[in-house]
């Protein structure tokens, strides 16, 4: 991860304080302590539904219908682990003295940027092995609905509507930059506004 990877974006007279990039691999949350169990049992079940529908001689729908869920129990289990890894190797963050700047890359290009000045709620998960994951905004949507809920159940993090650094090192230390920022661009704020 470079600073470059951002000169593009700054606005005038910002200035890069971190940069940093998700975990690579396979990453596991909470989330899998109900999402593991269920994939298994989905699959389990869809392999065993086929094969019976096989063996008495169903008709080739049965063959074709069961075949699909296989395919999305084999995703639930190992592919949705895979593709999670794959998109955040294309995902980049930067925290600057005005922004949070989150750059996820190509085939789900989107570039998120969110004013230190006006920072919605910060919540930060997990710091095992120097490792975590900082959440800037609440869990729920403006429809009341949670809006990671699409996230959770495709067990594709890098996919979460919520902004978010997934996994990287030293999340305190990042929120601690990332709070200081906020209070010298609020107080720099008020002396402008003052004068």
């Amino acid at each position: 991860m470079s600073v470059g990877d951002f000169q593009g974006r700054l606005l005038p007279r910002e200035r890069i304080l971190w940069t940093g990039a998700p975990a690579r691999g396979l990453l596991f949350s909470s989330r899998d302590a109900l999402m593991i169990p269920f994939s298994l049992v989905w699959c389990g079940f869809a392999i065993f539904w086929t094969y019976s529908a096989a063996r008495q001689g169903a008709p080739l729908f049965f063959d074709i219908w069961g075949a699909m869920f296989v395919c999305i129990g084999l995703f639930l289990v190992f592919g949705r682990f895979a593709l999670d890894a794959w998109l955040r190797r294309r995902i980049s963050y930067a925290v600057t003295n005005r922004r949070i700047l989150i750059q996820r890359d190509a085939p789900f290009s989107k570039f998120t940027s969110i004013d230190i000045e006006r920072l919605p709620d910060v919540q930060m998960e997990g710091e095992r092995s120097g490792r975590g994951n900082l959440r800037f905004g609440s869990a729920a949507s403006s429809s009341g609905y949670p809006s990671y809920g699409y996230a959770r159940m495709s067990g594709l993090p890098a996919l979460d509507p919520v902004p978010q650094f997934l996994g990287i090192e030293g999340p305190q230390r990042v929120l601690d930059l990332v709070m200081k920022a906020s209070q010298d661009a609020r107080s720099g704020h008020r002396s402008a506004s003052d004068a």
